[in-house]
C-alpha cells in the first residue's frame, strides 16, 4: 500500500485530499507547514509528496529543494499543488527537481490520475535501474544510480525527469522520438501544458549537456516531429 505525504497550510484542502486518497486505498500522512512536512518526509519516507507552493515561513519550493538535497529523500517524487500556473513558476520547480504540477483549483480525480502516473513512472525507473538497458551509445554513457550523464568522461547531474528523457532518447538508438511519445513514456498521460512541458525539460537538459560537451550538440530538434539523440554529437 502506497504512502502519500500531503503538505498544505490550507487545512480544508489537506483534509479533502486525505479523505479521498484514503478512500482510494492510500496511506496518507499530512502536515500544515513546510518545516513539519520536511521532517515527516525524512521520518516516513513516503512514496509521493504532494506539496503546496505558497505556505508561510518555508514555501514549497524550499521544501522541495530540501527533499532533493537530502540523501534519504532525494528520489521521492514530488507533485506540486499551486495557484501559480505560469510557465515561469513551473520552470522554477522543474529546476529544483519537481516531477509534476497540478494547478489549483483542481479535481480530485485529476489528482488521482497524477498520483497513479507518478507511481507507475517510479516503478518503471526502478525496473530500468535493475535491467540491462543500453546505457552507452557513442560519446554518451548514462549513470542510472546517480541520475547522471557522462560525455567523454565529463559528468552532468540530471533531475529524474531529465534522466528519463535522455534514457528514452538513448533507447531509441538515434531515431526521432515525438513529443507525444516522450509524454506517454515518462508521464503516462498528457500534462496540462502538453508539449510545452517537454520543451522546458529538453531546454534544461540541453543546457546541462552543453556545459560538458565542449561545443558539440547531442540533442536535435526535428521541427514538427520531435527529438533525436546524436550519439557522437555535431558541431554547430
Amino acid at each position: 500500500m502506497n504512502k502519500i505525504l500531503v503538505v498544505d497550510d490550507d487545512s480544508a484542502i489537506n483534509e479533502l485530499i486525505k479523505i479521498n486518497l484514503e478512500m482510494s486505498g492510500y496511506i496518507v500522512i499530512s502536515a500544515l507547514d513546510g518545516i513539519k512536512g520536511f521532517a515527516l518526509c525524512k521520518q516516513e519516507l513516503p512514496d509521493i509528496v504532494i506539496l503546496d507552493v505558497m505556505m508561510p515561513d518555508i514555501d514549497g519550493y524550499t521544501v522541495a529543494k530540501y527533499i532533493r538535497e537530502n540523501p534519504s529523500t532525494k528520489e521521492i517524487p514530488i507533485l506540486m499543488l499551486t495557484a501559480l500556473g505560469q510557465l515561469d513558476d513551473k520552470v522554477k520547480g522543474f529546476d529544483i527537481g519537481v516531477d509534476d504540477y497540478l494547478v489549483k483549483p483542481f479535481e480530485i480525480e485529476e489528482l488521482k490520475v497524477r498520483i497513479r502516473a507518478l507511481l507507475k513512472r517510479t516503478h518503471r525507473t526502478l525496473e530500468s535501474l535493475s535491467s540491462k538497458e543500453l546505457l552507452t551509445i557513442g560519446d554518451i554513457t548514462l549513470l542510472p544510480e546517480s541520475y547522471s550523464v557522462d560525455i567523454k568522461g565529463k559528468i552532468a547531474k540530471l533531475t529524474p525527469i531529465e534522466y528519463d528523457i535522455i534514457n528514452v532518447l538513448v533507447q531509441n538508438h538515434g531515431n526521432m522520438v515525438s513529443g507525444a511519445k516522450l509524454l506517454n513514456d515518462i508521464w503516462g498521460y498528457a500534462p496540462d501544458d502538453t508539449l510545452e512541458t517537454i520543451r522546458v525539460h529538453i531546454r534544461h537538459l540541453r543546457s546541462k549537456i552543453d556545459k560538458i560537451s565542449e561545443g558539440r550538440k547531442y540533442i536535435e530538434t526535428i521541427y514538427g516531429g520531435g527529438y533525436r539523440l546524436l550519439p557522437e554529437g555535431i558541431t554547430k
